[in-house]
């Protein structure tokens, strides 16, 4: 990978540098409509297997924009194991601190997406749960000092708190997307610069919809910075004490599932690169909102050339 490429305005620039802590799994994604209640069984419109996990989506949402992406996590001893291995470097990810772990199966992700693109995902984590704050240290010891580091809920407390502080001794900003929400993370959130939840889950977290002022309360009882995504009304930024709105540009929407991880990789290659939060989030909602017009997860997260394509109506 090339440490000397282009910023997203054209000049000249050292890559920026990300490491992500976190998750990979395989998504079984099936199309219906409706949904099947409990109990009831319906016919599906359509099957999809492809790559996911939050950590992994974020990873190749970086490296699709530019960045220089380590990817540190952890496989399962099944034919799941290399396909994801396969995928992250074939993305240009580097791939030298994801293990394989015996008697585990890698992390797989069921999800149901309607006509409307809504989705409903069952995780089961598998072997990303065996990735321990030891493991972490040992894994990123030898790195580089990164731009950013980005964890999510998908692997071990203890591994995040472990990546959090390491990207606060290089430097780094650090980045925490709390999901899937837990309130036991709460804890985790004073080691993070930016808190990154979508409004659902900001609601679990702290039990209000997010008004600017529980936006303020919750920041400041948290102890970090937070961006909270609102979906089609796109997301709002706590900057300084005031309220940094930004909405998404108007799409046709095919299926929402992983635009919430296209956003924080969007985010994360912005701030990486130095620019302000406004223009991050103008950033991660594009993201977002391009991933939102295609089918699947990855497979849906656009290029760097689809996102030069939309910017300037998007930002002009």
């Amino acid at each position: 990978m090339s440490r000397q490429e282009t910023t997203m305005g054209g000049e000249a620039a050292r890559s920026p540098r990300i490491v992500v802590v976190g998750s990979s799994m395989i998504d079984l994604v099936a199309y219906a409509d409706p949904l099947p209640a409990a109990g009831e069984t319906v016919m599906g419109s359509r099957f999809q297997q492809g790559f996911g996990g939050k950590g992994a989506n974020q990873a190749v949402t970086a490296r699709r924009l530019g960045a220089d992406v380590t990817f540190v996590g952890r496989v399962g001893q099944d034919t799941f194991g290399p396909m994801t291995l396969e995928n992250l470097r074939a993305e240009g990810i580097d791939t030298s601190t994801v293990k394989v772990v015996e008697g585990h199966s890698t992390g797989v992700a069921p999800i149901w997406v309607q006509a409307d693109g809504t989705n409903r995902i069952i995780v089961v984590p598998g072997a990303n749960q065996a990735l321990t704050a030891a493991d972490v240290r040992s894994e990123i010891a030898d790195l580089p000092a990164a731009d950013v580091v980005v964890c999510q809920l998908e692997i071990a407390e203890e591994a995040v708190a472990e990546a959090l502080r390491i990207g606060r001794s290089w430097g780094a900003v650090t980045i925490l997307n709390p999901a899937p929400a837990r309130a036991s993370a709460i804890e985790l959130f004073s080691l993070a610069d930016w808190v990154v939840p979508n409004e659902t889950e900001f609601a679990l977290l702290w039990g209000t919809e997010a008004t600017d002022d529980e936006v303020r309360r919750a920041s400041r009882e948290w102890g970090c910075g937070l961006i909270v995504t609102l979906g089609e009304r796109g997301a709002i930024a706590l900057v300084d004490g005031a309220m940094v709105r930004r909405e998404p540009p108007a799409v046709d929407v095919v299926d929402t599932t992983g635009a919430g991880d296209a956003f924080v990789g969007g985010l994360s290659f912005a701030l990486a690169s130095g620019l302000d939060v406004g223009a991050a989030l103008e950033l991660g909602n594009l993201c977002g909102a391009l991933s939102a017009t295609a089918l699947g997860t990855q497979t849906s997260f656009p290029t760097r050339e689809a996102v030069e394509a939309h910017r300037p109506a998007a930002t002009g």
